[in-house]
């Protein structure tokens, strides 16, 4: 059974007290920033980053694309937005709320973000948020993840692997993505995936146990956003 969609419940907690449900992206990464406070390594390659987002990369780490974007950390949706926006009829059709200053219509994620709130909600939901080196977040681009058995990786020592728009994470990585992609399916009605990626996902769950680590942040995450994920029940007996 699936979760009730959160537009009503989902809570953001400061140090003033509940406040409005957020909305914003560019607020939810600098809560992204503020639940690794005190553990500042991204996701996929592991690179160590401080408070100002300054990476320090792995040795061994390269990029031959979007070099600049290698220096700096960023929110990545590990769902990426592309798979829940093309549900919403903003992001394929457009909303007469999406008008620019030349008065021509734009559809895609800048009409979703704008004339839909549940779609902002779903964007900056910090359950599918995580920091990514800048270059990896941009060539992993809105791909779906996967096996690629036969390639190598796109970025050296980091074994992150993208071909055929398609990627495939380092093992270190696959349980938390896991567990990302079955919450936002279990929570938001009009997400859903594939039979062949819910499949891929189930086995990556099964086969790379919780951390603490993982427990930590979904608990930072539940006091600042007021919901839970239940895939990370098993941390209450951790």
């Amino acid at each position: 059974m699936k979760i009730k969609v959160l537009t009503l419940a989902l809570l953001f907690v400061s140090s003033v007290g509940v406040t409005a449900p957020n909305e914003s992206f560019n607020k939810a990464r600098t809560m992204m920033m503020e639940v690794y406070f005190d553990h500042q390594e991204t996701i996929y390659c592991g690179a160590q980053f401080d408070s100002k987002k300054a990476i320090t990369l792995p040795e061994g780490y390269a990029s031959t694309k979007y070099i600049k974007r290698s220096n700096i950390v960023e929110a990545e949706h590990v769902v990426n937005a592309t798979d829940f926006g093309e549900s919403f009829r903003e992001w394929s059709d457009g909303s007469p709320l999406c008008i620019d200053y030349k008065g021509q219509e734009y559809r895609g994620r800048r009409c979703a973000n704008k004339a839909s709130r549940e779609y902002r909600l779903m964007q900056a939901d910090l359950y599918n948020l995580y920091p990514a080196i800048g270059s990896v977040n941009a060539l992993r681009s809105n791909y779906n993840f996967t096996l690629l058995p036969d390639e190598e990786s796109d970025f050296g020592s980091c074994q992150m692997k993208i071909a055929n728009r398609k990627a495939e994470p380092p093992i270190s990585a696959r349980g938390r993505i896991a567990r990302t992609y079955l919450y936002m399916e279990q929570t938001y009605d009009r997400y859903s995936m594939s039979k062949n990626q819910r499949k891929l996902m189930l086995a990556w769950n099964k086969m790379h146990p919780i951390s603490e680590w993982e427990c930590e942040r979904a608990s930072r995450i539940e006091a600042i956003q007021g919901n839970k994920n239940l895939l990370l029940s098993k941390c209450e007996k951790l």
